[in-house]
This record gives structure tokens, sequence and C-alpha cells, in this order.
């Protein structure tokens, strides 16, 4: 379907299948904050070397990488809605597998289910690019807003789950495994009443689109596609290193729970008015404005480690990913043609997901073997950001200096 037969008096079913797509944001997405609160934790108390805690996280954002192409082609293929459930079912082969670990207390168990997860995760990322299919141009960023807030609520059902199932089983996070694949079998169920037609199959005379590589060499697909990366990267590169560092500071793992319930409320509280910001003001000045708060993160957390640096950091960190990630997604949507979805779209999550990967993995590295205690170890995350930032800076400003380009 053309940008012209969307119209926005056609968006009447837009909006009904974001009302779907934000539940499931909302019901589904609440376990991947779950997991990113226990699962260092957790990796910590099964391996035999702390350098590898954070693998699980890494093992679960490897997976979401792998899956982000044969996700899309599988969407392109057969519908969302298929894809959508293959998510699903991959998000609870993955929490049996980790809850079965636990019991065995097997580390190589473990990182198996995780990776399994990521093919949840994987899904999930595509609720975003799902919200602009039926979408109008002057409707699409704010239904991929929209979609984006329904994080909102699983930033709150998520890390509170994780602290009402802590002591429920006498093997340490069980229940909060058992807890994800409830969500995983319930939350599917909403993905009956998504109504997203199935790409037609191409005709031999129907455009072909650009090749990937040329989409690549498209300077606002570039610039988009690498704020995007930085973004997602350094905002799982904190919060993955965040329960470790806050219980290494010496409070209670709940603290931890609800500092990381802060920072997704963040993350997803401004999505009611993202979309909106970006109509007024363009998605170059609401990336710019994301990498800015995303380095205030990072010194607000270098000033010291008590509990007020770690909400306020964690905070920014939220309000910087949700500008950045969401402005560089609206800059793709906007930039590739309908038949070029599926191979662009997903070779944006497979970049972004590989070094959220790196990130996830450093994290831990960073963390517990980078210096003689948890202060030292959550300094050097932070100050790991700086690199990053200052590429993604550049390449926006690289982009804004360039002639006026339509997206």
């Amino acid at each position: 379907m053309s940008d012209m037969t969307l119209t926005p008096a056609a968006d009447q079913k837009a909006r009904r299948n974001v009302t779907i797509l934000v539940l499931a944001q909302a019901i589904l997405g609440s376990q991947m904050p779950m997991i990113f609160t226990i699962g260092g934790l957790a990796g910590q108390s099964l391996a035999s070397n702390v350098c590898w805690a954070t693998l699980p996280i890494s093992l679960i954002v490897m997976g979401s990488m792998i899956w982000a192409t044969p996700m899309s082609a599988v969407m392109q293929r057969f519908g969302r809605r298929v894809g959508f459930f293959v998510g699903t079912t991959g998000g609870t082969v993955g929490a049996v597998i980790c809850a079965y670990a636990l019991t065995q207390s097997s580390f190589a168990l473990f990182l198996l289910g995780s990776f399994f997860t990521g093919i949840y995760m994987s899904a999930q990322g595509f609720y975003r690019f799902a919200a602009a299919d039926t979408a109008s141009a002057a409707f699409r960023p704010k239904a991929i807003s929209y979609v984006m807030a329904g994080g909102l609520a699983s930033a709150v059902i998520g890390p509170q789950l994780v602290n009402a199932t802590n002591e429920a089983t006498v093997v340490p996070f069980l229940g909060a495994y058992l807890t994800v694949i409830v969500i995983n079998v319930v939350g599917s169920t909403l993905f009956l009443f998504l109504d997203i037609p199935k790409p037609e199959a191409p005709k031999a005379d129907a455009p072909k689109g650009r090749t990937r590589m040329e989409m690549l060499r498209d300077p606002v697909i570039a610039v988009a596609i690498i704020c995007a990366m930085v973004s997602y990267a350094l905002m799982n590169l904190v919060m993955t290193s965040t329960p470790l560092a806050v219980v290494g500071c010496g409070f209670e793992q709940d603290m931890a729970g609800n500092i990381v319930t802060a920072h997704v409320l963040a993350m997803f509280a401004p999505s009611f008015f993202t979309g909106h910001l970006i109509a007024r003001f363009g998605t170059r000045a609401i990336v710019a404005t994301g990498l800015s708060i995303l380095a205030a993160a990072g010194l607000v957390a270098l000033q010291g480690v008590d509990l007020a640096n770690f909400f306020i950091a964690l905070i920014l960190l939220g309000l910087g990913w949700n500008f950045g990630f969401i402005g560089a997604t609206t800059m793709l949507a906007s930039a590739h043609s309908p038949e070029e979805r599926g191979r662009i779209q997903g070779l944006n999550d497979m970049i972004v997901f590989g070094c959220v990967t790196v990130a996830s993995l450093a994290s831990g590295g960073l963390m517990n073997c980078s210096g003689g205690d948890a202060v030292e170890g959550w300094s050097a995350v932070n100050l790991a950001m700086i690199p990053f930032l200052a590429l993604a800076g550049a390449s926006l400003i690289w982009l804004m200096l360039r002639p006026k380009e339509a997206f």
C-alpha cells in the first residue's frame, strides 16, 4: 500500500491497530523490564566468573539481532500477525528454558533460554513499524509514538512483578520466569484482533526498490540508523549494569527494581507527545535533543552513587532514549518506499541490536572487571558513552549541514 492511499480519512483502521499494539506493548512488553531487572543478577549468581554476569542479557539482544532480518522477511511474506505469534512463542520457550535452568543452577541452559527470549524481543521491535503500516503520513509519527507509549504500563507492571515474585519460590528468580510464561501465552491472544493486510506478492512489473547497499548510502537512512543504534546501545549499556551497581553500592534489590521502574517510565511516558513534537519541530531536532539528554544522564551518574544520582541519571537515560530512538525510527520510516520496507527495517534492527548486544556484554565487563569496586565500575560504564555520543552527534550535524531533503 502506497502513501498515496493512506489518507487521514483512512486512519480509523490505523487507530484500531494502534490500540491493540499499545496493549501488546503494555502486557507482553512487561516481560522485558522484568528480565532486564533480574537477568544480570541471575547471571551473576550462576556464572563462575562475575565478569560474565550480563552475558544472559547479551544473548537476549544477540537473539534479537539474529532474528531481525528473518522476522522482517516472515512479516513481509506472511503478515505482521504471524510474525508476532512467532515472537511470543519464542518468548514462551525462552522463559521455560530459563526457569528450568534456575532449578538446575545451569548457566549454560540459562544462556540458551535467554537466546530464545531474543526472538520475542525482535518481534516486539516491529510493533512500532506495524503501527505505521496503515497510517497516513500525518498520523504516522503519532502512531509510532503512541505504540511506544504502551511501554509506560510495562514500566510499572514488569519490575513490580519482579518484586512480587521475588520470594514466591525457593529458587531465586524462578517466580519471575514462570510469570513471563503466563504473560506470553495470555498476551498473544491480542494479535487475533490485529487488522494489518498481508503485503501483496510483488508483480513482475512492480517497482523493486533500492538494494540494501543503495539504501545505506542514502544520507537520511544512514544517519537514522546511526542515531537509533547509539540511542539504544547506550541506554542498554547503562541500564544493564544499573541493578549490579545499585546492589553493589549497598542498596536493596527492591530499590534496583524501583530505579528500573522509574527509568522505563521515563522511556515511554514522553511518547504521548513525542509524535506531536516530531510533527512540529522535525525528526532532526528531536534526535539532537535525545542525544543531549543521554549525555546529561552520563554526567549525573558520574557525580556520585547516592540514590538520587541513580534515579535522576536513569530517568534522563530513559528520556534521551525516547527522543533519540523514536525520532530516528520516524526518520527511517519516512525515508523508504513500501516495497523497500522488508529489507531496510530488518537491516536496521539487525544493525541496532548487533550494537546493543556488544553494549550489554561490555556492560558487565566494565561494571565488574574494570575497577576495584562498584563505584569505579559504574564510572567506567558511563565514561564509555562519550565516543558513541560524539559519533551520533557528528553524523546528525553532517546531515543538518547538507541541503534540506524531504523526509
